[in-house]
Order: C-alpha cells, then structure tokens, then sequence
C-alpha cells in the first residue's frame, strides 16, 4: 500500500511517517489531535502499584477499555493491537495508570473492585502489517458510507446512514444511522455484507450523538463538549432557559445537532440554589403605594419594582423585600425609601463599547489646501466691489484686525477690485476695431 507523506488522519488522530518511494515507516498518535481527549492528573505522582486497565480510542468518539494481560510496557499514545469478535482491532491508547481504572469505574458503576472485572485484551504494539491493513480499512470508509446510502434509499428505508467504523483487520463495520421511527434493516444487511464481503453491525444513534461524532466549533468558540469530553448526554428541556431567564430563541439556543444546547444544564443547579432564596409574590403594599415586581437578577439577589402608574424602576433587595412581605403579612405596610447607592450598585455594567476600535491608529494630520488664498482672490476679482471688499478681509485677516494698517485697508475699500492690465488691453482694442 502506498500512503502519501504526512497523511493526518483526523478521525483516529494520528500521523504517517513514509519514505522517499511512499512505502510506509512509522505511524505515530497526535496529541490532542482526536476527540474526547484525556488529561492524565497522576502524570507526577508516583503509583501506589501496578495498574492493567488501558483506556484505547478507535474512530471519532468509540472508546473501550481493555486489560494488559501480557505485561507489555505500554504508554499513552501507542498504537496497539486489541481483542474483538471476532478478530482483531487497532487503536490508540488515551488513559493509562489510576486515571483509566477511574474512568472505568466511572462508566460501570455496578462494578466494585476494577481488578477482578472481566475485560477484553491487549494483544500487543501494532506491528507495521496491522497499521497497513488498518489505514487500508480506514481509506474506504467514505466510500462505503456513501454506497450503504445508496442501499438504504432504494429499498425506501427512512433512515440516514451518519458515519461507518471499519475494524482493524478489515473483516467488520459498524454502520451508524439515524433514524425516527423503528427500521427493518434486514434485508439492508444483507445486501451490504454481499456487496462488502464483510460483518455488518448497525448502531442507532440520536441527533447529539451524531454531533459528536462529525464535529464543529460552537458559538462560544471552542470545540463542541460532545466531541471533547461529554459522553453522557442529560436531557435538556425548556424548564433550564426558563429558570436561567435566558429570552426564549430558538436559533440561539439550539445547537448544532437543531436541539437546546447541552450547556444550558451547566449553571442549572447554581440557579436553582439561589430562587430559593426567592419569595413568590407579584406586588407588595406600602406606606407609599402598591409595587409591581417587574424583574429579578438571581446571582446578584435584587429585585426589581415599579409603582402603579409610573415607567421608573428601583432596585429592592431580597433581605428588604421579605421584611416588607412580613410587614404586609401583620397589616401593616413598610415605608420604602429607595437608597441611590443601592441604584447604582445594581445597574448592569458593560465594557463593550467603551474603547473605540481606532483608539490604536495614530491620528492622520489634515493636509492643508495651499490654493484656497488664490482661489478667494480670483472670486474677489470677478464678483462686486462690495462682495471683493469682504473676499478679501477673509481672505487676509491679519490685514483687515491690524489697527495700524487701517487707512491701507479704506483706501483698498475704495478702490475697489484689482484689474488686470493686458486683460482691459484687450477690451480697449476690441472696441476700437
């Protein structure tokens, strides 16, 4: 098999090193180059003893974990050769030491003692054979995608065929689909495993994972959760924005697998906690008058009122509004005196738009117009002697305020405009012809 030189592959994570003739030397993991990535927090502690659980990534976000029961010393980012049925499978090492028997532990939480728990095997380091019969399988996965779509839409299957993870040795697939309905993919499979000449195995997934699996940058500018570290998918429904507060948009909130964004369960419990501190009420008496409540700033714990017929908002307190409902609750009614302090503190503050986008550019001085004085004095010479007057008093201001040059002035005043010689030269032999 000839491979090009450097061939990344993004799916998997990892980079080939070939020769001069394309023959292939070495495959080697990408660090932080793949899905789900894992940050190894034991790396500087010393281990209490000897751990054989490994956690190995195969294609996108597919993960399993596997015990070494060979002894082989292995490390993060090796390629290995691992246990499947049937056959074999190629993948990468992602967590090893106390932080995969963890996460083991985490995923099967009614396993007590990680050590005696029945896992497949690690065989041994890929050798060069395995990873050129692995990239082979790797290099037709598209292409099956796309004829497996085929397949699907001419026996009118309403399912859609989102991504195919060929095994290691070439002998399996699984085919993952999405789908609304239940689907009879009988007859699919086996029109795909004569086409293909291989084991067929369908995975349903939903919308979510999906997304994880292709991948993205999200709006805040990282890269999707689903695909860096979330594999457990909560359910995220509308009573989340409600309690946030957040104005219901769909094309804000969703994300992009078209459902409510994951992220939107993050802060869910913060909130929570806080609008228990929170009284139930709508409006409250007061020496001064009924109040409305308009709307509530939870993390900072105000409330925000308006009297009956005026447009003016003020900040209360919870502590104050709870003593004010106590108050009401005796028949009695509190006296509310507004604190401007209070007001101000309490005012939503935004940095965006203070500094100008320019405040960096060096101001550009204006070039001045040296022909505006001989563009004044040719209009002084063809207007009125009036207009000529004040053309030239703008046009020479140091002439015209100079108290010692007043009787220079007059006298131009009088004279009116400034002719020129050849020009009533001219005029003279024109009217003598």
């Amino acid at each position: 098999m000839t491979i090009n030189k450097g061939t990344l592959y993004w799916s998997r994570g990892c980079v080939t090193e070939t020769d001069k003739e394309g023959e292939m030397i070495s495959c080697k993991a990408v660090k932080n180059c793949h899905k789900l990535t894992v940050y190894n927090w034991f790396r500087n502690i010393p281990a209490d003893r000897e751990y054989d659980i490994f956690e190995v990534r195969f294609k996108n976000t597919r993960k399993g974990f596997y015990r070494n029961v060979n002894g082989i010393d292995l490390k993060e980012n090796d390629i290995v050769a691992v246990e499947a049925s049937p056959g074999h499978d190629i993948g990468i090492i992602s967590a090893v030491g106390p932080v995969a028997e963890l996460k083991f532990l985490k995923a099967n939480p009614n396993v007590t003692d990680a050590r005696t728990a029945d896992l497949k095997k690690i065989y041994r380091i890929a050798k060069t054979v395995d990873i050129e019969k692995w990239q082979e399988a790797v290099s037709i996965e598209y292409k099956t995608m796309i004829e497996s779509r085929k397949m699907a839409s001419s026996l009118g299957l309403n399912m859609k065929i989102g991504d195919v993870d060929f095994q290691g040795d070439k002998t399996k697939a699984i085919f993952y689909y999405i789908a609304d309905e239940r689907v009879d993919f009988r007859e699919l499979i086996k029109v795909m495993a004569d086409t293909f000449k291989i084991r067929i195995e369908m995975r349903q997934i939903g919308a979510r994972q999906e997304a994880g699996l292709i991948g993205g940058i999200g709006p805040c500018g990282r890269e999707l959760c689903c695909a860096q570290w979330m594999r457990n998918f909560v359910s995220v429904s509308t009573n989340s924005v409600r309690h946030q507060e957040i104005s219901v948009n769909p094309l804000k909130l969703a994300g992009q697998c078209s459902k409510l964004k994951c992220c939107l369960n993050y802060e869910l419990d913060t909130y929570l906690d806080a609008w228990e501190a929170f009284p139930k009420i709508r409006q409250i008496e007061t020496i001064n008058g009924t109040i409305f409540l308009q709307k509530t700033d939870v993390l900072k714990g105000i409330m925000y009122f308006s009297a009956a017929g005026s447009s003016q908002i003020f900040p209360v307190p919870v502590e104050k509004v709870k003593a004010m409902i106590d108050s009401n609750n005796k028949g009695e009614r509190f006296e509310l005196h507004v604190d401007s302090n209070d007001e101000n503190d309490s005012e939503f503050k935004s940095a965006v738009g203070e500094d100008s986008l320019t405040r960096f550019d060096k101001n550009r001085k204006k070039r001045k117009n040296k022909k505006k004085p001989a563009a004044a004095t040719a209009t002084a010479a063809t207007a009125t002697p009036a207009t000529a007057a004040v053309a030239e008093t703008s046009a020479t201001p140091a002439v015209a305020t100079d108290p010692n040059n007043k009787k220079a002035s007059e006298n131009r005043r009088n004279r009116g405009p400034r002719r020129n010689k050849n020009k009533q030269k001219n005029v003279n032999k024109k009217n003598e012809s």
